[in-house]
């Protein structure tokens, strides 16, 4: 089992930037995939973006192409979700995950989560 605390969101204008961080604890940090999701109130949690456990491969939802980046640092066991150019659409409660060896695009894959952190954008 994986304990994930994400912090680093926040109110901010839209075309501002945000980094969102997630520690994880528990099992090895680099053994497996982590993946940024994000629930908007009234709507079904999504993908965001994905990044395997050596960090060589990433994988991105079409709506945040080219404004977010996912990383990790394996030394420091944590994943960071670094958003700009933000849009009102984003404004969501974003969660990372962990579990599948590979990234997925997928919810159920992901075995553990955080407790979610609130990203406001305001127009």
């Amino acid at each position: 089992q994986v304990q994930l605390v994400e912090s680093g969101g926040g109110l901010v204008q839209a075309g501002d930037s945000l980094r969102l961080s997630c520690a994880a604890s528990g099992r090895t940090f680099s053994t497996y995939a982590m993946g940024w999701f994000r629930q908007a109130p009234g709507k079904e949690r999504e993908f965001v973006a994905t990044i395997s456990g050596s960090a060589s491969r990433t994988t991105y939802a079409d709506s945040v192409k080219g404004r977010f980046t996912i990383s990790r640092d394996n030394a420091k066991n944590t994943v960071f979700l670094q958003m700009n150019f933000l849009k009102p659409e984003d404004t969501a409660v974003y969660y990372c995950a962990a579990g599948p060896k590979g990234p997925s695009i997928y919810a159920r894959e992901y075995a553990d989560w955080g407790q979610g952190t609130q990203v406001t954008v305001s127009s």
